[in-house]
């Protein structure tokens, strides 16, 4: 027994001296991978990836018992990968619209968890903080199911110089908020923004409340909380009360259950990964006729599915239009190049947005 016990220490010690030499090598490649996801504005966790590496390598654990505990080791193992790579990321600047409490400061931190976010007054002064390096990454709305596209946001991806290396959808839930204390009965007026009050009109209207527009949500929610008055309501999200003060009065008051905002990730680099499987082209055409049926039928030639289509006014010309075209597929095959050779020889301008993983949702 004490031979046996003696040889299984040594055993152990000799495993456990390799496995500290692979563990700092293997967190060394974490430092790599974090400045890669960095680099490209992309996320740390990539559950897809993590499934398939516990997938791969519990495959090739026989026992099955040993591989009952092997998953547990594997995932606790990427688990503190993930804490030394948000702890490198405790300095990554994320740029977003609005005032805390806003979606698109509550898409941020749920897109990027652990981040610096930095609020900026409009969509130009966000994409702008990237461009001039004050910021790592901007997220900004493209478009919600109620409202359409958001096109500030649209204009600035095409005419500027940033790439989209992600689209996450965030479901967008309105709530009437209060004073403490303060009970649907009490209030009179409610403030929020324009489409806010547009996607709960009926609510607002079945409760005969007075209106008052502002900037964004998180703002009225905040001009509530100053005010101290219990007639005086805000329309904004469950987070937006907790970080005010305020209390939900009435929840999930939008007119349609389906409401979600899709926000895009922006950075200096285009990220090429195997989980971003969606591209977006951006393309004026010749002003000939049949230009842009021909450019879309090279797409379909290729084989390339588009799962979105929109046109936008050029600013510079009047009367005419820039596209903006969703597919399913990246351009950087064989394939791909082939398609944006030919294409290219359709548009006037023609440019690769960037590339996303369909229905992310945060």
């Amino acid at each position: 027994m004490t031979n046996k016990l003696i040889e299984a220490r040594k055993i152990i010690n000799e495993v456990d001296s390799q496995m500290t030499e692979l563990f700092v090598k293997r967190m060394k490649a974490a430092e790599m991978v974090f400045e890669y996801k960095k680099e490209f504005g992309l996320p740390i966790l990539d559950q897809k990836r993590e499934n398939a590496v516990i997938e791969k390598n519990t495959s090739l654990v026989e026992d099955n018992t040993i591989k009952e505990y092997y998953i547990d080791y594997i995932k606790n193992l990427m688990s503190i990968s993930r804490a030394y790579q948000y702890r490198m990321q405790s300095g990554l600047k994320v740029a977003y619209s609005g005032v805390e409490g806003a979606f698109a400061h509550i898409a941020a931190g749920r897109i990027f968890p652990d981040s610096n976010r930095v609020s900026c007054r409009d969509f130009k002064s966000a994409y702008s903080a990237v461009v001039n390096g004050e910021c790592d990454v901007a997220v900004l709305p493209i478009e919600n199911s109620y409202a359409g596209e958001v096109g500030q946001t649209i204009d600035l991806i095409f005419s500027g110089e940033l790439f989209i290396n992600g689209i996450y959808e965030l479901e967008i839930h309105q709530n009437l908020l209060g004073v403490s204390g303060a009970t649907v009965n009490d209030i009179k007026k409610v403030t929020s923004h324009p489409q806010a009050l547009s996607q709960c009109h009926d609510y607002i209207k079945l409760r005969g409340f007075d209106t008052e527009e502002a900037n964004n949500t998180a703002i009225a929610a905040k001009s509530v909380a100053e005010m101290k008055d219990k007639s005086l309501g805000a329309i904004a999200s469950v987070e937006t009360a907790e970080i005010y003060g305020l209390e939900v009065i009435e929840a999930n008051i939008n007119k349609s259950g389906e409401n979600t905002t899709r926000f895009a990730v922006l950075s200096k680099v285009r990220a090429s990964s195997p989980t971003l499987s969606n591209s977006v082209l951006m393309f004026t055409v010749k002003n000939e006729a049949g230009s842009l049926a021909n450019a879309l039928s090279i797409i379909g030639k290729y084989g390339y599915n588009m799962t979105a289509l929109r046109s936008r006014p050029l600013k510079k010309h009047s009367w005419q239009y820039y596209f903006y075209i969703e597919i399913d597929g990246t351009t950087d095959t064989d394939k791909g190049k082939e398609m944006l050779c030919e294409l290219n020889k359709e548009c006037d301008e023609l440019k690769v947005a960037g590339t996303f993983a369909p229905h992310s949702e945060i």
